[in-house]
């Protein structure tokens, strides 16, 4: 199947790929959404959407693996992960769902409703910031059954389209869940993680996956998620650095979601 696909195979098209691996690890760490630039590059290289969508899916594993590795394992983080371990079962159903589902989805509207959340989240950002940049206490949070269910929804839509996902489960984290940007960002790299396996089993069953462009796109994005979590993860700056990059994430995001760019 993809044999007979022409894609430009050119070795500048992988050098852009690993640099653009490398960028998306860098955002995926940080915020979330680096998947756009993935998604683009294969496109431009003649991919259909399909295949860039699965291909999209062995960087997306192979960096959430490689930076929950390269945590480094505090106490707070230990019980951040513990925190987020029930989560497990609802995501990953969701996520197996999701990928079931997305052989007959039109993705048009779809494209407009995350265009229209992301405007929203971004509205709470820019006005609202305090929410987004408070400090907390692992110890004191509590799980309900309305966080399981976002986890679950999250699971499906990861399931279908991954891009934007890292945004979406920070917004769940911070405003429903009471947790700082850089706690939540610990527990959102434990949740990709466990996200991505289930997409990552279907797409392969689907042979929905271009390997030599994917793991040249994995190994980038693996040398980003290494860079990102040694060097910014565990800043004291790390919630305002992420509320930054979060803003500017979204206003790209939302211009190419709407057709402006």
């Amino acid at each position: 199947m993809n044999e007979e696909i022409a894609l430009n195979t050119h070795w500048w098209m992988y050098a852009l790929y690993l640099i653009g691996g490398i960028l998306t690890g860098i955002i995926n760490v940080l915020a979330g959404n680096g998947s756009a630039i993935t998604l683009s590059l294969m496109i431009f290289a003649g991919m259909p959407a399909g295949l860039a969508n699965g291909t999209n899916r062995i960087g997306a594993m192979m960096q959430t693996i490689t930076s929950v590795v390269a945590m480094r394992k505090t106490l707070r983080t230990r019980r951040l992960i513990a925190l987020s371990i029930p989560f497990f079962i609802p995501a990953f159903i969701g996520s197996l769902v999701g990928a079931l589902i997305v052989m007959d989805l039109d993705d048009y509207v779809l494209k407009k409703i995350i265009g229209f959340l992301m405007l929203l989240i971004l509205l709470s950002l820019l006005l609202n910031p305090k929410k987004w940049r408070k400090k907390t206490d692992p110890n004191t949070v509590i799980n309900t059954w309305k966080n399981y269910l976002w986890f679950f929804l999250i699971g499906v839509y990861t399931g279908f389209i991954q891009m934007g996902v890292g945004i979406i489960m920070l917004t769940i984290l911070v405003l429903s869940m009471n947790l700082s940007l850089r706690d939540a960002n610990i527990i959102k790299l434990m949740m990709a993680m466990i996200l991505s396996i289930p997409a990552f089993i279907v797409f392969i069953g689907y042979g929905q996956i271009h390997w030599p462009s994917g793991m040249v796109l994995a190994l980038g994005q693996s040398l980003g998620s290494i860079i990102s979590t040694r060097y910014f993860l565990h800043s004291q700056h790390a919630t305002k650095i992420t509320h930054y990059v979060l803003i500017m994430i979204l206003c790209i995001s939302i211009l190419k979601l709407f057709d402006f760019v």
